[in-house]
């Protein structure tokens, strides 16, 4: 019995129809190395890995890893959007009101069963985005204090 190995992110890159370049390399392995994180965040780690890169670049990257699956963007309200390299489980996330961090929540329930619309006006779902608003342990701490 063989064990099944982790594909590397150039085979990713290659089995999702993309060009293999350093800078998506890099830029991949930075969104799965950070948790939500914007524009700027992404370009920084990129250039800690392969030099200097491009905002544009940056951006062009994030849009076809996006669009190939790789990478999720997520855009809450009133924030930039942001990128994560959790994909295909349906999660959710809880933003504070306060700092904005973020942080993943899973389903409450079974297997995705935010995808069961009470009405879906004949669209066929397959994704669902729940935010859930608050404040983080440190702002709630700093407000009662």
């Amino acid at each position: 019995m063989t064990a099944s190995r982790t594909p590397t992110p150039a085979e990713e890159l290659r089995g999702a129809g993309l060009r293999v370049t350093a800078a998506r390399v890099a830029l991949l392995e930075t969104v799965r190395d950070g948790a939500h994180l914007g524009v700027e965040a992404i370009a920084s780690g990129v250039r800690d890995r392969v030099g200097h890169i491009s905002l544009q670049a940056v951006y062009e990257a994030l849009h076809a890893l996006t669009a190939a699956g790789l990478v999720r963007r997520i855009e809450p309200a009133g924030s930039p959007a942001l990128f994560e390299g959790r994909v295909g489980d349906n999660h959710h996330h809880v933003v504070c009101r306060s700092c904005g961090a973020v942080a993943d929540v899973d389903c409450a329930v079974g297997h995705a069963p935010c995808l069961a619309a009470s009405d879906d006006h004949g669209f066929t779902i397959d994704e669902a985005e729940v935010v859930y608003w608050g404040l983080c342990p440190d702002c709630s701490t700093t407000r009662s204090s």
